[in-house]
C-alpha cells in the first residue's frame, strides 16, 4: 500500500522558507546558516528509513540540488515539474535517482501505487499544499523551529474543505524544535 508522508520543519509563524525560499533559519539546512543540534535528527533518519520514493517541486528541488552530501542517496527523488526536463537535472543527480514528472499529483500519485511503491516523502510548500488539495496525504509530521520569521512561504495555503487529522504523538527535543505527527482521518 503506498503511503504518502510529509516530514517538514516550519517557524513558529508557519513559515517553511523565507520569502525568497532560503532556508537559512532552519537548523543544519544550509552550510552558512543555523548550526544543528549536536546528536540530533529530530527522526529524520527514522522517516527516512520508511520511504523508498522522495516527491519535490521544482522550488524545493531549486533549494536542495546543491546540498552536499546528497541528502536522498539511495532514494529515487521524483520532482514534479511541467517545466524542467531531465536534461535540466545535473547528471550526478540524475545517477542518484532524480527524475521530472509533470504531474498532476493525482496522476503521479497513481502512477507510484501502480509501481508498487510504498513510503512516499511528499516535501515542499506548493506540493504539499497540491497533494492536500486532492486528499493524498496519509500521514504529517511538522517541526516547529522556535524562530518568528514573520514573513515567508507559509506550509498550508486554501483548501476544498477541512482536512482532519489524528494526533499520533509530540516529541519535544533538547534543541527547543516540537514536533508533533499526525496521521489524516478517513
Amino acid at each position: 500500500m503506498t503511503t504518502f508522508r510529509v516530514f517538514i520543519a516550519t517557524s513558529l509563524d508557519g513559515f517553511i522558507a523565507r520569502p525568497d525560499g532560503r532556508l537559512d533559519w532552519l537548523p543544519g539546512a544550509t552550510p552558512d546558516g543555523v548550526p544543528a543540534p549536536s546528536g540530533e535528527d529530530h527522526g529524520f533518519g527514522a522517516f527516512m528509513a520508511g520511504v523508498e520514493v522522495v516527491v519535490m517541486g521544482r522550488a524545493t528541488f531549486g533549494a536542495v540540488r546543491a546540498f552536499r552530501p546528497w541528502p536522498y542517496a539511495g532514494k529515487r527523488l521524483v520532482v514534479l515539474s511541467r517545466t524542467l526536463t531531465a536534461a535540466d537535472i545535473p547528471e550526478d543527480l540524475r545517477r542518484e535517482g532524480v527524475e521530472v514528472h509533470p504531474g498532476p499529483v493525482e496522476v503521479l500519485a497513481a502512477d507510484l501505487r501502480e509501481q508498487g511503491v510504498g513510503g512516499v516523502y511528499v516535501d515542499g510548500g506548493r506540493t504539499v499544499q497540491a497533494f492536500l488539495r486532492a486528499g493524498l496525504l496519509d500521514e504529517l509530521t511538522v517541526t516547529r523551529v522556535p524562530v518568528l520569521l514573520g514573513e515567508g512561504i507559509p506550509l498550508f495555503g486554501p483548501l476544498g474543505g477541512d482536512v482532519w487529522w489524528v494526533h499520533q504523538g509530540t516529541q519535544a527535543f533538547g534543541s527547543g524544535l516540537v514536533q508533533d505527527s499526525y496521521r489524516v482521518r478517513r
